[in-house]
């Protein structure tokens, strides 16, 4: 499986961007998929999980009610919607696949190469 992030940007505090998550390979779509993000400095955090059905969705407490992921599987893509953007939501967010829905990124076996996701105050 190899994944692609794209849709980073930079956007004022308030703001929204839609980072997408294309996917190459059938089975994808049978993988559960993360979003985490990793800022100058600090450690690479999660940030929301879907299953593979995208029926069971995860999020950090941080952006929990400000963010939401999706998937569509026809399109071999996963979607990260992120609304009321903050200056601390500021890194370079990665997607990844996994076995099974997680939240720790150990347990991620696929990654992307990451989007840079910039909010000015």
């Amino acid at each position: 499986v190899q994944l692609q992030a794209s849709g980073g940007g930079l956007v004022q505090a308030g703001g929204s961007l839609r980072l997408s998550c294309a996917a190459s390979g059938r089975t994808f779509r049978s993988y559960p998929t993360g979003w985490f993000r990793q800022a100058p400095g600090k450690e690479r955090e999660f940030v929301a999980a879907i299953s593979w059905s995208g029926g069971t969705t995860y999020y950090a407490d941080s952006v929990k009610g400000r963010f939401t992921i999706s998937r569509d599987n026809a399109k071999n893509t996963v979607y990260l919607q992120m609304n009321s953007l903050k200056p601390e939501d500021t890194a370079v967010y990665y997607c990844a696949a996994a076995s099974k829905s997680t939240r720790s990124p150990y347990e991620y076996d696929y990654w992307g190469q990451g989007t840079l996701v910039t909010v000015s105050s």
